[in-house]
This record gives structure tokens, sequence and C-alpha cells, in this order.
């Protein structure tokens, strides 16, 4: 059903409206960003939990699915707040210290009997995920931590259980989870063990001072997840004692903060923090695509600097040297334009060698002198070389390779310019192209540059050795 379709058949209050252009804003929103992440195999190793992570996210959307989950200290009664939300035991609780080890999801289903006395309220969402984490001061505390980072990094309402006045370790905790920027409430659970007044004397403390900057009154309610009562129990010898027995959750309070903010802001909370969460994976993506893009042009660039001064240091005529030189750029840029994934004509290559060449003035300058000097001289001792029986050549390659090298920065800082062209989308930026360029000529280290073309030709030519030999 569209959008149109579900106007003429519901009545929508203009927030409603706007909740829900708000969910399929980010609905499309983050199909473009799942339909074109532009991973090649490579670029995707160790991202998929961060890729599977966008496809449930797109599925929460989808579903109009809220998730909340519970943090807090071991014993302070989480999973017990979530069976009574629920209304059934579902979460495992226990003396035990850190009964819960991972994290645990259960739907709630907003049935008559779990809303009761409640009554129903349109919380305008269709599931309900509650998901329960280790305690905060479980060993293995950083492990623990890092779980609950990621869960209240798509959680959208948390819940943060505490069981007396606030401590050091829950208060830093609470300050690090309201960083995250979601909805939340301090539930003051175990009201039970207190006599009235203490407890609200507690209650007061927590609100007035404790987390005062933190929360406001309003975000902060008392429970009884699973309250214990005495119960008078005769003896066989006739007497009395107490024995403690369970009674009723008194959860109701929860409930309906819990169900106000879905009423309220259930579709926009959805919509807003699965939008955060898939920026900060897209942006961890986009992160990792770049870099793994960088290694891969560095490579292809040195691998053409190598090319460009092999081509010079082994072709004797000068007018063939500028013309392969110029032949082998181009090939450069349209290479790294593909690895970059951005269309480019050999004219586009030639009109952008030409922009990076204008703007890099002094070394294509500098190339060029020595091109047309090296070249004079490399072509005579190239062309003597049958006269002299080939003595001519170490000469030759004494001449030839340090042209070569000239060559080969001149290639080194022309792809690192292109690089940073397309690495920016095919874009200069504000400052323009001579400003790029000035940057990277300027941190190019132009003496380990030749020195290693150098040593680089003298490997692969090794014509030196084979004359030697004779």
């Amino acid at each position: 059903m569209n959008l149109d379709d579900e106007l003429n058949t519901t009545l929508l209050s203009f927030t409603d409206l706007q909740a829900e252009l708000n969910l399929r804003h980010a609905q499309d929103a983050l199909r473009e960003i799942v339909d074109h992440l532009d991973l090649t195999p490579t670029e995707r190793e160790g991202l998929e939990p961060d890729i599977g992570g966008l496809q449930r996210m797109m599925e929460k959307l989808e579903s109009t699915s809220v998730q909340i989950a519970v943090f807090g200290m071991v014993g302070r009664g989480k999973s017990s707040v979530l069976n009574a939300l629920l209304g059934q035991e579902v979460f495992i609780t226990g003396p035990i210290h850190g009964v819960t080890q991972t994290t645990h999801k259960q739907q709630w289903q907003l049935t008559e009997n779990s809303l009761s006395p409640i009554p129903a309220v349109s919380y305008r969402i269709s599931q309900i995920e509650l998901i329960d984490t280790p305690g905060i001061d479980e060993v293995d505390g950083e492990t623990r931590e890092k779980i609950a980072r990621q869960v209240a990094q798509q959680a959208d309402l948390l819940l943060f259980v505490i069981a007396g006045d606030i401590t050091q370790v829950e208060y830093d905790a609470l300050s690090q989870l309201r960083e995250a920027g979601k909805p939340m409430l301090l539930v003051f659970n175990k009201i039970d063990q207190y006599p009235e007044a203490d407890r609200q004397a507690i209650y007061e403390k927590i609100r007035d001072e404790r987390v005062k900057e933190l929360l406001s009154p309003d975000e902060i309610v008392m429970a009884a997840a699973s309250p214990l009562v005495a119960k008078a129990i005769r003896r066989p010898d006739g007497t009395l004692s107490a024995q403690l027995t369970r009674a009723e959750p008194q959860i109701e309070e929860l409930k309906l903060k819990i169900l106000e903010i879905l009423d309220r802001e259930g579709k926009s909370l959805v919509a807003l923090n699965t939008m955060l969460y898939a920026g900060d994976i897209n942006e961890k993506l986009v992160q990792r695509k770049m870099e793994i893009r960088e290694q891969s042009a560095n490579r292809v660039i040195w691998n053409g600097v190598i090319t460009k001064s092999i081509a010079i240091a082994l072709n004797p005529l000068m007018m063939i040297d500028l013309l392969s030189g110029a032949m082998i750029d181009v090939a450069l840029i349209l290479t790294l334009s593909k690895l970059y994934g951005i269309s480019m004509t050999q004219q586009g290559a030639v009109e952008l060698l030409q922009k990076i060449a204008l703007s890099m003035g002094g070394i294509t300058a500098s190339e060029l002198v020595a091109n047309f000097g090296l070249s004079s001289l490399k072509s005579l001792l190239g062309l003597t070389a049958p006269v002299t029986g080939g003595l001519s050549l170490v000469p030759y390659l004494s001449v030839a390779i340090p042209q070569a090298a000239i060559a080969g920065v001149s290639c080194y800082a022309i792809g690192q310019v292109t690089k940073a062209y397309l690495a920016n989308g095919a874009s200069w930026g504000e400052e323009g192209p001579k400003a790029v360029v000035q940057h990277i000529l300027e941190t190019l280290d132009e003496t380990s540059i030749l020195n290693r073309i150098k040593q680089e030709l003298w490997n692969k030519i090794n014509v030196k050795n084979r004359i030697l030999e004779r």
C-alpha cells in the first residue's frame, strides 16, 4: 500500500504523517547506501559484520521494529525487569554472579495481558525487541563494554537499571551511554527492599544530585521487577515463621513510560537511530575502501614509474622518449580512473595530464630540459654502440639511468596528483589544481624516489653485469 492509499484510509495526525515520512526517507537513504557499496571482494574482507549490520538495519526499517536494550551492573535485576515487561520468565535470572554472559533478545508482544493494568495506547510500531546485556562490572569488562557500546549504537531506547544509590561505576557507564544520544530511562529497581521513607530519599538524591546533569526527572522511574513479600507460615509445632515469596511485579510506571515514548516518537526513533548507525558504518566502509584503493593506486603508480623509466632508458631516440613517456602517463591516468570507479576517456586523460603538467611547472620543465640534454648524448652513445663493439653501452646507461629516473619522478608526481583528484570524486576541491599539485610536490622526497628508481632500473635491466661477463 502506498502513502496515498494510507492517507485515504487512515486518519493520521500531522505528527504521524511526519514520522511516516521520516521512516520512508530513511528507507530510501539506507537502500541507496546498500545498493551502492561498490566494494571489491578484497575491500569486503573483514567488513562482513558491518555490511551485515546494514542489511539488518534495512530489515528493521521495513518491519518498523524498535529495539529496547537494558544495561546495568550485575545483581541489579536487568533480566528481571525484562521478564516483568514480558509477563513471563524468558531471560535467565539467578543468584550466580553474572548469569547473563552474552546479549539475549526477545520479542515483546503488547497483548492485553502484558499491558494490564495499563490502558492500551496506539504505539504505532509493529515490533518491539527487548535486549538483555551482560553486567557492566563483569570480569573481562572491556569486552562487556564493547558489547554494550555496539548494542547501544543499534538500539532505539536504553534502560539503565540500578538498585539503590548510584555508584561511580554506574555513573561513568551511564555517562558513556548518554553520549550515544538515544532516549534513556533510569530504572530504580528493587524498591520493595526499602521502607517507603528510605526509598523516597534515595530517589530524590538520585534525581536532584547524582544524575541531574544527565537525566531529567521525567526519565527516572521506580520499579520492583521481582518483589519479595513475607508470608506467615505455620510450622508443625504450631508456631509461625516468615517465608519470603514472589509477588506481582510493580512495573506499571516503566511500561507506561516506554509506551508513551513509542506512541510519541516510535517511528521517528527507528528512522533516526537507523540512519545514525548506517552513517557510522558507511563512513567506516568508505574509509576502508579508500585505504585499499590508495594502496592499489600506489602500486599502479609505481608500476607506471618503472615502466616509463625503462622505456626512457632503453630508447635512444629523443622524440620517441617524449612520446612514449606521455603515452605511459595517459595510460597511468586511465588505469587509476578505473580503480576509483570514475569513467574517463582517453581524451579526458590527455586533458587532465595537460592540466597537471601546467600546474606542476618546475618538475615538467626540468624533465623537458633533462630529456633534451641527456637524450642527445644518449642517442649519440646508443647509435655508436655497433661501431664501438658495445663498449659505449656502459656510458650510455650512465646517462640513460639518470634521465629515466628524472622521468620517473615526474610520472610519480603525476600519479599522486591524479590519485588525489580521483579520490576527491574527480574534483580539485575549493583550492583548485595548483594548490593540490603544490601540496603534493612539497611532500615528495625527490632524492629518495630518484635513488629507488635507479636501483630498480639497474636490477631490472641488468645490462651492466652481462657486459662485464663478456
